[in-house]
C-alpha cells in the first residue's frame, strides 16, 4: 500500500516546508518534556539512581506519526537545543553521541512498522527505538572506562563487573522510559493523535505495507546503527579526555536557580503549540 505523507512519498530524506514544520514540532516537544522532567527529582530502584525523564510517550507518538529522518532527528536536536544550550551547558563533542545514536536508533525502528493503525506495533517500535539506544550508551560507557576516560563502579580487582553495574542502569532505564513512560502512555495517546496532527500540517496519515517487517530497507538502517556505534564512542572518548571542541558554559541553572528551567519550557512550549495553533487557523481559513 502507498504511503500518503510527503516524507513517504518523497522518500525518507525528502525535505520540503511540511518536513520542516514536523521538525520543529517533534524538536519543541521534546525540548519541552525534557525540561519538564528535569524539574522531577531521581528516586532509586535496586539501589540504582533512576531518572523519570523524557516523557518518551510524547516523541513515541509524534515521531511514528510521520516516520521520516527528519522527525528522527529532531528528537536528540531537541534535548541539545532546550536542554543544553538554553540552560548554559554546552559541549559539541559531547552531544555527537545522542545525535546520531538516536536518530539511528528510531530510524531503524520505524521501518519495522507495518500496519500504523495497531497500535501494539507502534507502542512495540517505540520501545525498542528506546532500548537499541540505552544498550549503545551502555557500550560507549564501558568502552570509556576500559580506556581510561571515565570511571564507573567495578569492583578493583575485577573490572568486568562494570558490565554488570551499567547494564543494570541500562536496563532499569529501559524498563521506566522505555515502558512505564514510554510503550504504555503511547498505547492511549498514539490513536487519539493519528488522523488529527497530520492534516495541520498539509499531510494525510501515513498508510500501511505489505510484507514482513524486516525488510531490506531494514536491514540497511541497522547495518547504518552498527557503523555509527563507533562513531560515537571516538567522538565522546575525544570529548571526555579533550574537551568539547565548541563549549557554551554559562551554566545559567547554577547561577540563576532551578527557576531559570521554565525558560526553555516556556520558550518550547510556545513554538509548539504556536506552530500547532498557526496551523489550525490556516486549515480553517483554507476552508472557510
Amino acid at each position: 500500500m502507498a504511503a500518503t505523507t510527503s516524507t513517504e512519498s518523497g522518500g525518507a530524506f525528502s525535505f520540503d516546508h511540511r518536513d520542516m514544520m514536523v521538525f520543529i514540532l517533534v524538536m519543541s516537544l521534546h525540548g519541552l518534556q525534557s525540561m519538564i522532567t528535569e524539574l522531577l527529582p531521581e528516586f532509586s530502584m535496586a539501589g540504582l539512581g533512576v531518572s523519570i525523564g523524557p516523557f518518551w510517550f510524547v516523541a513515541m507518538s509524534v515521531v511514528l506519526l510521520f516516520r521520516s529522518f527528519w522527525a528522527c532527528l529532531a528528537i536528540p536536536v531537541g534535548g541539545i537545543v532546550f536542554g543544553e544550550i538554553l540552560i548554559g551547558d554546552f559541549s559539541a563533542l559531547g552531544a555527537v553521541e545522542g545525535l546520531v545514536v538516536i536518530t539511528a536508533s528510531w530510524f531503524f525502528a520505524m521501518s519495522l512498522i507495518t500496519d500504523p493503525t495497531d497500535v501494539k506495533q507502534i507502542a512495540a517500535v517505540g520501545f525498542l527505538a528506546k532500548a537499541m539506544e540505552e544498550t549503545a550508551a551502555w557500550f560507549i560507557d564501558v568502552g570509556k572506562f576500559y580506556i581510561g576516560v571515565e570511571e564507573l563502579e567495578a569492583i578493583s580487582w575485577l573490572p568486568e563487573t562494570v558490565w554488570a553495574t551499567e547494564g543494570m542502569g541500562a536496563l532499569v532505564q529501559i524498563i521506566v522510559a522505555g515502558i512505564v513512560f514510554g510503550a504504555i502512555p503511547t498505547l492511549f495517546l498514539y490513536p487519539r493523535l493519528r488522523g488529527k496532527i497530520e492534516p495541520l500540517l498539509g499531510m494525510s496519515p501515513v498508510e500501511g505495507r505489505d510484507g514482513p517487517m524486516f525488510t531490506s530497507t531494514s536491514m540497511k538502517r541497522l547495518v547504518a546503527w552498527v557503523a555509527v556505534l563507533p562513531v560515537a564512542f571516538g567522538v565522546e572518548t575525544l570529548s571526555e579526555s579533550s574537551g568539547g571542541l565548541i563549549v557554551f558554559e554559562p551554566e545559567f541553572v547554577e547561577t540563576y536557580g532551578q527557576e531559570f528551567l521554565f525558560v526553555p519550557i516556556v520558550l518550547a512550549a510556545v513554538i509548539a503549540f504556536g506552530l500547532v495553533f498557526y496551523r489550525q487557523r490556516k486549515v480553517e481559513a483554507s476552508e472557510a
